[in-house]
């Protein structure tokens, strides 16, 4: 391995796309980091989700939001948003979208690896 590894998420590893949004992905020493980028109307359940029939994301998430608004309702009903340097930690079984008309960027740390693939 190299002694130093600088990657960029202008030029991922993988993209994923899907309307209204990107998912980039770099991995860097074995750890899978990714950089969501969400327009304003975006919807998980309507944008990702329903390509594979899901009402609810499954995957666990860690990270870390670098600007705009984002709101998450977990499938008890629990509504939380995430603004601007929070750190997070949502657990599977999430919808989230969109707040506001501020595009939304997000850095994940855990999940990046399985987060909007589609079989």
């Amino acid at each position: 391995m190299d002694d130093v590894m600088i990657k960029r998420f202008e030029d991922p590893d993988e993209l994923r796309t899907f309307e209204h949004g990107t998912f980039a992905l770099a991995e860097l020493a074995g750890v899978q980091i990714g950089r969501a980028e969400y327009s304003p109307g975006w919807i998980w359940s309507e944008h990702v989700g329903a390509a594979d029939g899901m009402e609810f994301c499954e995957v666990e998430h860690v990270g870390l939001v670098v600007s705009g608004v984002c709101a998450v309702k977990m499938r008890d009903g629990a509504e939380h948003h995430l603004t601007p340097g929070d750190l997070f930690f949502v657990r599977p079984g999430h919808d989230s979208w969109v707040v506001g008309d501020e595009p939304y960027v997000s850095l994940h740390l855990l999940g990046a690896g399985t987060y909007a693939v589609h079989d």
